[in-house]
């Protein structure tokens, strides 16, 4: 089975070592890269036949957010995975309301970018234990937001408060349920309900609200 993938980054340096990383892997076909999300979208009218996306997202012209959700919109298809250098909180909740999939660190290692690539073709999402730990900060001090509905929309279950500390820890899915003694799938699942949690609470804009009550 041959997972097809494209790369966006404005970085020939960093395309470069994507790619290498991608080598070692006989089940990636890497399709075509892109300079940024203009050229992306060009690419795409020709060739959309895609399972994946690895995005940067500081980029001209057209921003790895703003791209996610043009493709989310035009391909909902195709899973998109954010590369970042780092971890910025700001970066993480407009990534994940704009829809992706995943958020994983530039500097990943190549087994571990090839695991988060299938977890997150499985319908899991890849994320990275620095950016878990902060994800389970700001879903647990849903503070500053007014309206009591949104509030308990937003609030993690224990379960899902167990997973995104075992996340944080960088433990995989399988380790995460051999742990809980729960199934692969059911921590799949409450993975997705945490990332649709996190989509609730960005569109509240409440993570600069969290800021600005120093709860982040």
């Amino acid at each position: 089975m041959s997972i097809k993938i494209a790369i966006v980054d404005d970085n020939t340096f960093l395309i470069n070592t994507i790619k290498e990383k991608l080598s070692f892997f006989d089940e990636f076909n890497l399709k075509f890269t892109a300079m940024n999300g203009s050229d992306l979208m060009i690419k795409l009218e020709d060739n959309h036949h895609l399972d994946l996306i690895l995005m940067d997202i500081e980029m001209p012209v057209l921003n790895g957010i703003e791209t996610t959700e043009i493709v989310k919109q035009k391909y909902p298809h195709i899973k998109i995975i954010m590369l970042t250098v780092f971890d910025n909180d700001e970066h993480i909740f407009n990534a994940i309301k704009a829809g992706a999939d995943g958020y994983l660190l530039k500097e990943i290692n190549a087994k571990d970018l090839h695991d988060g690539i299938l977890e997150t073709l499985n319908g899991g999402a890849a994320m990275n234990p620095s950016i878990a730990l902060k994800t389970l900060k700001l879903l647990r001090n849903p503070l500053s937001i007014e309206n009591e509905k949104d509030k308990e929309d937003i609030k993690l279950t224990n379960r899902e408060t167990e997973v995104l500390e075992h996340l944080s820890k960088g433990l995989n899915y399988i380790q995460i349920a051999d742990n809980l003694i729960l199934s692969k799938g059911t921590v799949r699942k409450h993975i997705e309900n945490i990332y649709k949690k996190l989509q609730v609470h960005s569109k509240l804009e409440a993570v600069q609200k969290a800021k600005r009550n120093n709860l982040i």
